[in-house]
């Protein structure tokens, strides 16, 4: 049995406010407590049966996990420059995927905590064959390709009620109540994580019984970005269609390859955010 976790921040134990997450000295203290969420999930997938875990660091520059604190039974994909974002490492070994520390999508429930679809900076929304995705049920679709079903999500009770509503049989670890978007009615964070690991051992439990749900076939994303310039530098690639001045749309034979497409638009239309060369001086 072997599992993957991709592991975001917004959705963690004590997490209320985005300021948390970008002034240092808080960033450093939630460092920590998503390490220990993290952890959680490892354990309780090892007491499900699981032999090995892989975990994916999802959140920004995707470097916030610490290695010298996480369970020594699991590996750790850390780093930026990834062409599957918050799913490298992830292949048809795999025999479940989790979400620790996830969050609901931009434009979804008014109260879900720090709600945005993979960067808040450029994408307002995001569709897969005509279907409102946020990030969870995207990178489900995406390893239901591989033949790994989605097995267990945490975050805010609004992200779990948005996520079961297309993907009701995965064990969800309530770590907050929402209130919103830059509010939250927090629990011990001890007590989040037992609830991590016992349902995280559920899940891993039940994983051989589910069948995961994928896209088979030629796969659309339609994007609407937040502002015309990201959407238009978007086009650079011939692929990609402007249909209005914020929203472009694209198609490939298959959904993993759809998936590395938007990766793609999504890194041209956050450089594009204030001009491609702003930076640029020589």
């Amino acid at each position: 049995m072997k599992i993957f976790i991709s592991a975001d921040m917004e959705g963690i134990s004590g997490v209320a406010t985005n300021q948390q997450l970008k002034t240092n000295a808080e960033y450093q203290r939630f460092r920590k407590l998503m390490t220990a969420d993290v952890n959680a999930a490892i354990e309780g997938a090892f007491q499900g049966g699981a032999k090995e875990v892989v975990v994916a660091d999802g959140h920004g520059n995707m470097s916030n996990i610490l290695i010298e604190e996480l369970d020594r039974r699991a590996r750790l994909v850390s780093g930026n420059n990834r062409v599957m974002c918050q799913l490298e490492g992830l292949d048809d070994s795999f025999d479940g995927i989790m979400f620790v520390g996830h969050h609901g999508r931009e434009g979804g429930s008014e109260r879900t905590v720090i709600s945005h679809t993979l960067a808040g900076v450029c994408v307002n929304e995001m569709k897969i064959n005509g279907r409102v995705v946020g990030e969870t049920e995207m990178n489900s679709l995406v390893a239901g390709r591989f033949g790994v079903p989605a097995i267990f999500i945490s975050g805010d009770d609004a992200y779990v009620q948005e996520v079961q509503a297309s993907f009701p049989h995965v064990e969800a670890a309530i770590t907050k109540r929402a209130v919103d978007r830059f509010a939250a009615e927090l629990i011990h964070p001890e007590e989040a994580r037992d609830e991590i690991r016992k349902k995280a051992e559920a899940a891993v439990n039940k994983a051989a019984s589910l069948e995961p749900e994928t896209i088979t076939g030629p796969t659309t994303f339609e994007i609407e970005m937040k502002g015309p310039q990201q959407a238009q530098m978007t086009t650079t690639l011939p692929t990609v269609e402007l249909i209005s001045p914020k929203r472009i749309r694209f198609t490939c034979n298959d959904i993993v390859t759809a998936y590395k497409h938007m990766w793609g638009c999504v890194i041209i239309a956050m450089t594009a955010t204030n001009g491609v060369l702003g930076q640029v001086n020589a």
